[in-house]
């Protein structure tokens, strides 16, 4: 790949949509990580709040970056990669959008169960399934198992992105990088 070729574009839009999606699942992560090692109501209860705001921002940006594809429709490849590449990176994408939709509705409706409400920058927003510790506890074993999903799709996508750009040497991650103004 010749550096000095111009780079092929993604919107705008879509590329800070994608970082912002990254910032709320590393900092709904970091929330839900660091809660689980403190001692103290108050602040345990903060940081649950935290987490559940940072996926409900997820879920927010899901449906945006799902109305934006819709409206762009196919994008341009980073590069000319053979079918099965193809494949395999549609199937990834797919995935984590399949997850980034569940994870937070997962965690919505085991709040639900728990009959705990959910607030969202204060509103109270509607339980999304009727109070059952039998249902909340499936859903949190479900939760959990979705965030080690993700975190393994997510590895597996920063993974081909760093592959793309040293060992392939095409624009694939430089796509998704914001542009600078000149």
């Amino acid at each position: 790949m010749d550096r000095d070729e111009p780079v092929p574009t993604r919107p705008r839009t879509l590329v800070a949509l994608h970082w912002l999606t990254v910032l709320c699942v590393l900092t709904a992560a970091t929330l839900v990580l660091v809660r689980d090692e403190l001692d103290g109501r108050a602040v345990r209860a903060w940081l649950l709040e935290g987490h559940r705001h940072a996926g409900l921002l997820v879920l927010l940006l899901f449906g945006a970056r799902v109305g934006l594809r819709i409206r762009y429709g196919k994008l341009q490849p980073g590069g000319n990669h053979p079918k099965i590449v193809r494949i395999c990176a549609a199937i990834t994408h797919v995935a984590l959008y399949a997850l980034l939709l569940a994870q937070p509705l997962l965690g919505w409706a085991m709040s639900s169960a728990a009959g705990e409400d959910v607030h969202f920058f204060g509103l109270t927003l509607p339980a999304l399934v009727g109070e059952n510790e039998d249902l909340a506890d499936a859903l949190q074993s479900w939760h959990i198992d979705a965030a080690w999903a993700l975190l393994v799709l997510v590895t597996l996508h920063l993974g081909a992105a760093l592959w793309h750009h040293f060992v392939l040497r095409d624009h694939t991650l430089r796509m998704m990088l914001p542009r600078r103004h000149r």
